[in-house]
């Protein structure tokens, strides 16, 4: 096989995965910056929750929603619509400083970043072959750990009082239109609407809808008030930011290795296993003394134990279903996982008001004993899966970021 025929899904894709990486990085600098600069302004912790809870019932309402704008006006538009919505979004918070205006900005946000999403991975899934697809979806969230790295630790360019930050974020997600409107590749066709049930998912696996329920809580919470603790514990925004950006590659890390253990062993196992290891790396985290490479260090651990969760639990539903369901689920359990994500960061904020700081890590390990309860108790009632029933650990249908919008991503 030729070195053209070996890199030719990639660059065949290529602006696809340009625009999706000024997208992200964009995101991944909001995400770190309007919690800073929050407590700046002089946000309450439950205000600075609200942000986040906003964003992913926003993210919740794109899945459901846009699917009919992309019908109606097409790929290209819906995206170009969608990107210059949530550029001007990203100008509107220095612009207008009051919680409740920047709340809904953040809902306006979730909505196109779920919206831009489903566009892009459509395309990807549309220019995928059965040889290709394990290629192109490796490489798309590859591509997001990076670039969520590299946004948050765009928070560090300047003082995040100035308005140059948030300029610098809406110019990277209005250039993010530019490669997929002047694309050459043709469109997708139609995606596929499809139900939402979650009690059809509860009486497949009880224990993975359960488990992306509040994983949800535990992610949203993580993302929502993370920046604020870590500005807190720290004192400045560059150990903050590297803080995050050490969590997420803790998660990147382990994502794919996690995933193959739980091929091989019981995934509930290996579900209660990062959950332990996530709980218990927030009280280590709490009580050892604030030394930069420790804290670092440790933030690592605490992501590699959290941020791969997911992809466990939604790999463990998939297990019991048909493959016709495939596309049903996978939207289904982003719906899921996002209404827990909406949660999390009220109960955060909520407990940061109570116990300061902390407050992120006490929610994080509650969430944890109740989900290793949970899997704990199920254990007793069915008996885990032979590795010959199982289906192999897929990142690309499995990751949380995934929006599965077409028939063929089966």
């Amino acid at each position: 096989m030729s070195e053209t025929t070996v890199r030719s899904p990639l660059l065949a894709v290529g602006a696809i995965l340009l625009s999706v990486a000024l997208l992200i990085m964009g995101n991944g600098l909001q995400v770190m910056l309007l919690p800073i600069r929050g407590g700046i302004e002089g946000f309450s912790a439950f205000e600075v929750g609200l942000l986040g809870s906003g964003y992913f019932l926003g993210f919740v309402l794109g899945c459901a929603l846009s699917p009919l704008l992309i019908i109606r006006a097409g790929h290209i538009r819906t995206f170009a619509a969608l990107a210059a919505i949530a550029s001007a979004a990203a100008l509107g918070y220095p612009m207008v400083v009051d919680p409740l205006i920047w709340v809904v900005l953040r809902v306006i946000t979730g909505f196109c970043l779920a919206g831009l999403y489903l566009v892009v991975e459509s395309w990807l899934n549309d220019q995928a072959t059965n040889k290709t697809r394990g290629t192109l979806i490796s490489t798309y969230v590859t591509v997001n750990f990076i670039v969520i790295t590299l946004g948050q630790m765009m928070v560090t360019l300047v003082q995040p009082s100035s308005f140059l930050l948030f300029s610098i974020a809406s110019v990277l997600v209005s250039l993010a239109a530019v490669p997929i409107v002047m694309t050459r590749l043709s469109q997708p066709p139609p995606i596929t609407i499809v139900r939402f049930r979650p009690r059809h998912m509860f009486r497949l696996s009880p224990t993975g809808t359960v488990a992306i329920l509040l994983i949800g809580v535990a992610t949203g919470s993580f993302w929502s008030l993370g920046p604020t603790y870590a500005n807190a514990a720290s004192g400045n925004v560059t150990d903050a930011a590297l803080f995050m950006s050490a969590a997420v590659l803790g998660g990147a890390l382990l994502q794919w290795p996690a995933g193959k253990i739980s091929d091989h062993v019981d995934r509930r196992l290996v579900m209660i296993a990062l959950a332990l290891l996530s709980g218990l790396l927030g009280v280590v985290i709490l009580m050892v003394p604030h030394v930069t490479w420790l804290w670092l260090t440790l933030g690592m651990v605490f992501g590699a134990g959290l941020l791969p969760s997911y992809a466990i639990a939604a790999s463990y539903v998939f297990d019991f279903a048909d493959r016709s369901e495939y596309v049903e689920i996978s939207a289904g359990l982003l719906l899921l996982n996002g209404l827990g994500s909406t949660i999390g960061p009220l109960l955060t904020s909520l407990s940061t008001e109570l116990f300061g700081a902390a407050g992120m890590f006490i929610i994080n390990g509650a969430v944890m004993i109740v989900l290793i309860g949970f899997i704990a108790a199920r254990l007793s009632r069915r008996e885990g899966l032979p590795e010959a029933e199982k289906e192999n650990f897929d990142l690309g249908m499995a990751d949380a970021i995934s929006v599965v919008g077409d028939d063929q991503a089966v």
